[in-house]
């Protein structure tokens, strides 16, 4: 008889391993200009962000793969987003600039602290978190109002907000990274 042992199911990984599947879909949508298509893929994905933190706490599912995953997702979800509302003129390119920049710099630090052996513990202050939610706002923002461009008026306070939550953010982590290497290893 063979030892058929069952994998424990667990959601919050499933739902993080989904936001990085619709990722492609998105993508798609945007480049073939289906931005209904977008904004509902994108709303699921940006609601598989919320959902997974949420039901990795009241279920005790917190799972060292996940604290990795989730940034990884986010960070693609994102970053495809941006570059390609940007390439189409939908968003503004120096928002996507600030919103990349941050990114490529975190997975610079912590690749170059990995070399190093030192220890990099996935886990996100809530003004990283903040970040996330401003990105996702931009960006759910600009889908919505595809169709007839939103006035300044609304557009340039999100945008503004979301460029200062990212830097501040992105100058978070390499504060947290400048100490992590100047602690004797």
């Amino acid at each position: 008889m063979t030892d058929k042992r069952s994998i424990p199911i667990n959601i919050p990984n499933t739902l993080t391993l989904l936001r990085i599947l619709l990722t492609p879909l998105f993508a798609i949508c945007l480049i073939r200009r289906y931005l209904e298509g977008a904004l509902v893929v994108f709303a699921v994905a940006a609601v598989t962000d919320g959902l997974d933190g949420l039901v990795a706490r009241v279920f005790r599912q917190k799972t060292t793969l996940g604290a990795y995953l989730d940034p990884i997702a986010d960070k693609l979800l994102l970053s495809t987003a941006f570059i390609t509302l940007a390439i189409h003129g939908l968003i503004a390119s120096w928002l996507t600039v600030i919103v990349i920049t941050r990114d490529v710099l975190i997975l610079f630090g912590v690749a170059l602290l990995t070399i190093m052996n030192r220890q990099v513990e996935a886990r996100p202050s809530i003004l990283s978190k903040m970040t996330t939610v401003a990105q996702l706002s931009a960006v759910c923002l600009v889908l919505i109002g595809f169709r007839e461009p939103l006035p300044a008026d609304i557009k340039d306070p999100v945008f503004w907000l979301t460029a200062a939550l990212t830097t501040l953010s992105g100058l978070q982590y390499i504060y947290r990274g400048l100490n992590i290497l100047n602690e004797e290893g």
